[in-house]
């Protein structure tokens, strides 16, 4: 075998997973894990979900051989996890231009409604909301553009979530990036996985939220914050 061609012996998922181990991280569902994989992995990385998922699709009873509709569908849903719907979890933080706050802004700032796609850890069914960010800067806060919260935002949902965590997760760069007095974050979502399955109930969605800095200690400012965002439901 040519020494620069890849080594086809053991999976790429397999050698991922190591080097993981070896620097003592977690690669949970909602982690990100680019810093790990190198480059040309993940087309390998998809070949090989591909491959599983013909064997899911099999188990499943599915003859795609004959079937016209399904016989591309292991490479599309394999596809649709790691280019797609999943990326987050493959792809580095998004690039952020930060400037100094040279105006010294100390106002209550509003960016939403923000739509955000995910799915959810326990059934991989979507889970599709918005969310509101609030942010009051100090002279020393990074100032980021409107857009580039909704970035960071579809960064962290695009990977299999639990609301509550994609939530603190979320407040969580954003405070790194930034460095505000002040950060509050509400998310409002359907769960397919109450909808499409289990109880099948439609019309349910969760809302929570996350209170940091001033907002967690200004009742005043929380409630000027929870006014200002459009009705929800």
């Amino acid at each position: 075998m040519n020494p620069q061609e890849p080594d086809h012996g053991t999976p790429v998922s397999v050698k991922i997973r190591e080097r993981i181990a070896a620097a003592r991280k977690r690669f949970h569902a909602n982690d990100n894990i680019a810093d790990f994989i190198e480059p040309g992995e993940l087309e390998r990385l998809l070949d090989e979900v591909e491959e599983k998922m013909k064997g899911v699709l099999s188990s499943l009873v599915i003859d795609t051989e004959h079937d016209h509709n399904t016989g591309n569908t292991a490479r599309r849903v394999a596809k649709m996890y790691l280019k797609e719907v999943f990326q987050g979890r493959y792809v580095k933080t998004p690039e952020i231009t930060e400037f100094p706050n040279a105006e010294h802004l100390n106002e209550l700032m509003i960016v939403g409604p923000i739509t955000v796609r995910s799915a959810c850890s326990h059934h991989f069914c979507p889970i599709m909301g918005k969310i509101w960010i609030g942010v009051l800067p100090n002279e020393h806060t990074n100032v980021i553009g409107l857009s580039k919260y909704a970035r960071l935002a579809e960064w962290v949902m695009g990977r299999p979530q639990i609301q509550e965590e994609a939530v603190v997760q979320l407040a969580d760069l954003i405070q790194q990036k930034t460095q505000p007095d002040g950060l509050a974050i509400v998310m409002e979502a359907s769960h397919f996985c109450m909808s499409w399955r289990g109880v099948k109930d439609v019309d349910s969605k969760m809302i929570n939220s996350v209170m940091r800095g001033s907002f967690l200690k200004d009742a005043n400012l929380r409630r000027e914050f929870l006014s200002l965002i459009p009705q929800k439901g």
